[in-house]
């Protein structure tokens, strides 16, 4: 091909010219479209900006103020709507785009009713009770991102991860996040994930765009994935007004993947702090008690017991001998008392009772001085001891075995004894 024979033109001619062939087009100067909208904007001109998208193609539309001061209706992404206009290229960015002067409201949109559908469903099936959801781990040690790894929220997570908890492991797991194949890769992840025994909290997201962008994360295939986790997950889907089935079913929704990086781990700043804080109150309570405890010392130390062992045992022979002087004076009197009463009685009785009392006198002092013979205290102080375990006094060998503790009772006092071993003897 002889290229010196075609005439050369610029951008801009072919556009214009391009502009001129739809401008001159009957069909393409007034007609109507339908479709989903999609992209959907307004700038503070006041201008509208959208898509009309189908099953097979998208469509580029342009609402001026002009126009759109007229609308009954706020557009929005998902809404199903009939368009007016005239079809044309911007010669600037030779794009060709539907200028639209009427929008028409037709129903909602078909991913607007799948959305619906599906989450009615999975509702009713009870993946979104919050008795299902697991409370993420307070201070995760390593944490695995699903998402894309060329994007934006990635880097942003990232960022703050590492600046709040760089303690946490962070695990980047790249899947794709639109697309038909996205939603199997992020349902894919999570359960292969969860066959790892070192992962603390999933991540999963991407950033901000259209429904359809977003709709990876409203196939029921990552909804039963995430519900199934054993690993808490959490959803970053979008930014504040995008809601999609994954966050119905996560464990946790974050806004934005940067709110969510916030949320899945604790600021070391604050941590830091909270732990110095809890260092002063310890330090504070071992010194009160430390202080206590040498209070309690020095009284100890100044105390009578410790500056002499003997000290309490004097006061307590003193106290003992006073008793005794005490009981002995009382029983002298005592005694003293009786027998001159005994004396004035005598002195009153007949003589012939006069004597049987001194006979009888004499018996009981018989019988007092046999007692007193016969008394275990008398047997202690010639020597012997009386064997005892518990109330029982041991008689013969075969009442006490090795390892018995007995007491032994001597004149005395008593000893307390172990059994080392028995040997039968007969004394003769």
């Amino acid at each position: 091909m002889n290229m010196a024979n075609f005439p050369v033109y610029t951008v801009s001619q072919v556009n214009g010219y391009l502009k001129s062939l739809m401008d001159g087009d009957a069909l393409l100067s007034g007609l109507l479209v339908q479709g989903e909208v999609s992209n959907y904007k307004c700038y503070p001109s006041g201008h509208h900006y959208f898509s009309l998208k189908d099953v097979q193609g998208t469509l580029r539309c342009v609402m001026f103020r002009g126009e759109a001061v007229r609308l009954r209706f706020r557009p929005a992404n998902g809404m199903r709507v009939v368009a007016f206009g005239r079809i044309s290229v911007f010669p600037r960015d030779g794009q060709y785009q539907l200028y639209c002067t009427e929008l028409l409201e037709d129903g909602r949109g078909a991913l607007d009713e799948a959305f619906e559908r599906l989450r009615r469903r999975l509702e009713d099936e009870g993946l979104f009770d919050e008795g299902n959801k697991q409370p993420l781990p307070k201070y995760p040690g390593k944490i695995a991102l699903v998402t894309s790894p060329a994007g934006a929220a990635v880097r942003d997570m990232l960022r703050i991860l590492r600046a709040r908890w760089p303690m946490a492991e962070i695990l980047v797991a790249p899947v794709r996040v639109q697309g038909q194949e996205a939603a199997g890769e992020i349902a894919g992840t999570i359960h292969r994930l969860n066959n790892r025994t070192d992962i603390d909290l999933i991540i999963t997201g991407r950033g901000g765009g259209s429904k359809e962008d977003l709709w990876a994360f409203n196939e029921e295939v990552v909804a039963r994935a995430i519900y199934v986790s054993n690993i808490p997950v959490v959803s970053a889907v979008g930014h504040e007004p995008d809601v999609t089935i994954a966050d119905y079913v996560a464990d946790l929704r974050a806004s934005t993947p940067s709110n969510a990086a916030e949320l899945a781990v604790p600021d070391q700043k604050e941590e830091r702090v909270r732990l110095e804080q809890l260092a002063r109150r310890l330090v504070r309570a071992e010194g009160t008690r430390l202080a206590v405890s040498r209070r309690e010392l020095a009284q100890l130390r100044n105390s009578r017991a410790l500056q002499s062992v003997k000290v309490p045992i004097q006061d307590r022979r003193l106290a003992l001998d006073s008793l005794r002087r005490r009981m002995g004076l009382a029983l002298r009197g005592h005694s003293e008392q009786s027998r001159q009463t005994l004396e004035a009685g005598r002195g009153r009785l007949p003589l012939a009772m006069r004597g049987q009392l001194s006979k009888q006198e004499g018996q009981l002092g018989k019988l007092a001085a046999e007692l007193d013979a016969l008394s275990p205290l008398k047997v202690l102080g010639r020597g012997y001891s009386i064997a005892r375990r518990g109330e029982d006094v041991v008689f013969t060998v075969g009442q006490a075995q090795p390892g018995d503790e007995l007491d032994v009772l001597v004149s005395d006092g008593i000893l307390q004894c172990e059994v080392k071993g028995k040997e039968v003897r007969i004394w003769q």
